[in-house]
């Protein structure tokens, strides 16, 4: 019998979510790590006012929306982050399937809202 396993392969059955969510959370932090220091030199060097503010997310390069693109990539990799988190905590901590399912689709309602809310802010200016 031993010698009947050695050389078989072991299968794994999962959802198979680990290594893509850690590394699509790894390339999001980097993301908005690169987007925050824009930001912050932006905050320290950029008088506080509406229009000095507007200039900065209505940046323009080559016909390009470059300050408005930037802060939608931040935001849709700040979304995409915070629902590979919360998604995790959920599938960790809450054990009755039909609440974490309830609880999955609310987070992913407060996303989606939080994403059109953005949007309408940003790409209004």
């Amino acid at each position: 019998m031993a010698k009947e396993l050695v050389g078989t392969k072991r299968l794994v059955v999962g959802a198979g979510y680990g290594i893509k969510d850690f590394i699509v959370q790894r390339i999001t932090a980097v993301i908005l790590a690169v987007y925050s220091i824009i930001f912050l030199i932006a905050a320290l060097f950029t008088p506080i006012n509406y229009e000095s503010w507007k200039g900065f997310f209505t940046f323009s390069c080559w016909g390009l929306p470059v300050g408005q693109i930037a802060a939608t990539l931040a935001f849709f990799s700040l979304a995409w982050h915070a629902w590979i988190g919360v998604r995790d905590i959920w599938m960790d901590y809450v054990k009755p399937v039909g609440v974490r399912l309830t609880l999955q689709v609310l987070t992913i309602l407060w996303l989606i809202a939080a994403i059109l809310y953005f949007a309408k802010i940003v790409w209004s200016l």
